[in-house]
């Protein structure tokens, strides 16, 4: 198992977590995603090295951008 962390600007409700958790989620290998709002903080447990440009992608797609 692994376990990765980022920081996504622009989140500022109950919706944005619910995006970003729905984008995430659907990452293969990704078993959860856990999003802070008031940080901006999402770690991603997964069953092997989260790939980087996928999780940018999600990110990307929900609207919100990677710090």
């Amino acid at each position: 198992m692994s376990t990765a962390t980022y920081t996504v600007t622009g989140m500022t409700c109950g919706h944005c977590v619910s995006s970003v958790k729905q984008e995430v989620g659907s990452i293969d290998g990704v078993t959860g995603v856990d999003v802070e709002l008031a940080s901006g903080k999402v770690t991603v447990t997964s069953d092997s090295p989260l790939d980087d440009a996928a999780f940018r992608a999600a990110i990307d797609e929900a609207g919100y951008e990677v710090a």
